[in-house]
């Protein structure tokens, strides 16, 4: 069975924060919940905690993970970014958006698009992802709690927590309700930006965006 912590979504527990912190760094997977839906994760950088994560969504290793990140400052270690889209993060982070970008060599190969070298990161708005992140000093896997083999897209959360009871080794709880809707995703890895997945905060993403060329 999961270890099981019930978190203030404010102001999270700093002692239960940092046991979990340490258990990430020992190579746990967890579920959490995010800004946007309930994730499974891991410290970045524990290959093997990254490898259960790609077995749990049955990933095979060509498809990228994506990944939080605590600040803009913190992206541009993993990643290269532009003076543009350093402009148009800085407007739109800590929020619900995945940003696909060009990472540097800090980035795990198991984590990354193998061809392209690109790698999607986050900055949630979340006080206890954040509180996580700052206490670990990693970045932290974030995949969608939907497995292939959960068919009700809107599970509730007693009935998720129960499935992955056996399957992770932490649930936090914040006991707020579970969101369903995902990020909006967009590629900044091209010379032009480029919208990937409408989803949560897409309005403000749109009005960002360069009008496109006539």
């Amino acid at each position: 069975m999961a270890a099981f912590y019930t978190l203030h979504p404010q102001t999270p527990q700093q002692r239960s924060i940092a046991s979990i912190a340490q258990a990430l760094t020992n190579g746990a997977v967890m579920l959490y919940p995010t800004d946007t839906v309930y994730a499974i994760g891991c410290d970045l950088n524990h290959r093997g905690a990254v490898q259960r994560v790609r077995q749990l969504k049955q990933l095979s290793n060509d498809k990228p993970l994506t990944f939080l990140c605590s600040s803009l400052s913190n992206i541009a270690e993993y990643a290269q970014v532009t003076d543009f889209n350093y402009r148009l993060m800085r407007r739109l982070i800590p929020g619900p958006y995945t940003f696909l970008l060009p990472a540097t060599k800090l980035v795990p190969k198991l984590v990354m698009n193998p061809k392209r070298k690109t790698t999607g990161i986050r900055v949630p708005d979340s006080s206890l992802c954040q509180a996580l992140l700052q206490t670990l000093g990693n970045p932290i896997i974030s995949t969608s709690a939907h497995l292939p083999d959960l068919e009700d897209l809107e599970l509730e959360k007693a009935a998720l927590f129960d499935h992955l009871d056996k399957l992770v080794d932490i649930i936090l709880d914040d006991d707020q309700e579970m969101g369903y809707q995902t990020s909006s995703i967009v590629d900044l890895s091209g010379k032009t930006p480029e919208v990937l997945r409408q989803g949560l905060g897409w309005e403000a993403l749109e009005s960002l965006l360069p009008a496109p060329a006539l």
